[in-house]
């Protein structure tokens, strides 16, 4: 395609909503899914630190 002006590139020949509602939900997915992953990490560090705790105090229980 050959664009006249900015405006015209833009329109992207009357698709602009599609295209660049395309490009925006990739872009807020891109933007998303590392900071899930990062909180899900988060998260299973947590309750990872939580059970070994447990186990730890119930075999203190169990010495004493």
């Amino acid at each position: 395609m050959n664009w006249n002006s900015p405006a015209e590139f833009f329109a992207m020949g009357g698709y602009a909503l599609y295209v660049w509602g395309s490009f925006g939900a990739c872009a807020v997915l891109m933007i998303a899914e590392p900071w899930l992953a990062m909180r899900r990490r988060k998260n299973a560090v947590e309750r990872l630190k939580k059970e070994f705790r447990a186990d730890r105090e119930s075999e203190e229980e169990v010495i004493k």
